[in-house]
């Protein structure tokens, strides 16, 4: 049976894959963006009309964080993220017929930098930095909606690796020229998930209807930045990566325009919901990820 599913800011990294997906599975796909031809976030019926009687939203919108902190950028990260998840809520309230799973995107960036031990939704510790607030405020707009036709579902998405784009590209690019050692300290924990994955854990949502509220979407088997250099050096066959200090990241992410907090941050962030619910991952390890996106590629000069 042919689904309608509704993509707001589903023309990324992550939406376009996901659109794929849905129609590959034959699913009717309408996404809200402000790119033409798309639904528009300013025409607020339009929006509604597209929401009416569609099985699932997933929201993905907001500016990228992959940019410097100024004041301004820091303004539009916030207010991108409230302003298009409080029109989706407003739209929804007004809906004869709600979709039937909202699933909001939210991020692992939440939890406080952690090296001592894993983070779950359960024991988990909000961090209070920018980005962390930023991720509060985000659910607390999503979950200030009351909606009894429809089930609510913050997907607090760790590091997503694919191969058309996402966090793997500025990695491949630094091996390729021999800068894929170490960064920072290499201690620091990165958590990852595959895009495919993040596709299955939607799906998987979908069908367990007592699951709600906050889940962790990452991989069970997190990394340090050490392993995960290492990791891409040996799927790119480069044998030589030099290591890149704090002080070193912070003059190369400044040139660069983005933040190096991005890198040094320790995610350490578990699935244990998913697991308890018995979501199996299709890529479990970081090897795993990596062989797939190679072969995807046809080449490791693709990384």
């Amino acid at each position: 049976m042919t689904k309608k599913i509704v993509l707001a800011g589903g023309t990324g990294f992550i939406g376009q894959y996901l659109q794929q997906r849905f129609v590959e599975n034959g699913d009717e796909v309408v996404i809200i963006s402000r790119r033409a031809p798309h639904v528009s976030w300013d025409d607020s019926e339009a929006v509604r009309e597209a929401l009416e009687g569609a099985d699932m939203l997933v929201n993905l919108a907001g500016k990228s964080v992959n940019c410097r902190y100024n004041e301004q950028n820091k303004k539009a990260i916030l207010q991108s993220r409230i302003d298009t998840t409080n029109k989706l809520g407003e739209a929804v309230l007004a809906c004869e017929r709600p979709p039937k799973l909202w699933l909001n995107s939210s991020t692992a960036t939440i939890y406080r930098h952690a090296e001592d031990r894993p983070m779950t939704e359960a024991n988990g510790e909000l961090g209070s930095g920018f980005s962390e607030n930023v991720a509060k405020a985000w659910e607390e707009a999503f979950f200030s909606f009351q909606l009894p036709d429809t089930r609510q579902t913050a997907l607090r998405i760790s590091i997503v690796l694919g191969g058309d784009g996402g966090a793997l590209t500025p990695y491949r690019y630094l091996t390729k020229f021999g800068l894929g050692g170490k960064q920072g300290s290499g201690k620091q924990m990165v958590s990852w998930i595959h895009v495919e994955d993040v596709f299955r854990v939607i799906r998987f949502i979908e069908e367990q209807e007592a699951l709600e509220g906050v889940i962790n979407c990452t991989s069970p088997h997190p990394v340090s930045n050490k392993v995960l250099t290492t990791a891409i050096r040996r799927a790119m066959n480069m044998k030589i990566g030099l290591p890149a200090t704090a002080w070193m990241l912070e003059i190369g992410t400044f040139l660069l325009r983005t933040e190096s907090e991005l890198i040094l941050k320790s995610r350490w962030v578990l699935p244990e919901r998913l697991l308890q619910a018995g979501f199996t991952f299709q890529y479990e390890t970081i090897d795993d990820a990596l062989s797939e996106i190679l072969v995807q590629s046809k080449s490791a000069s693709y990384l």
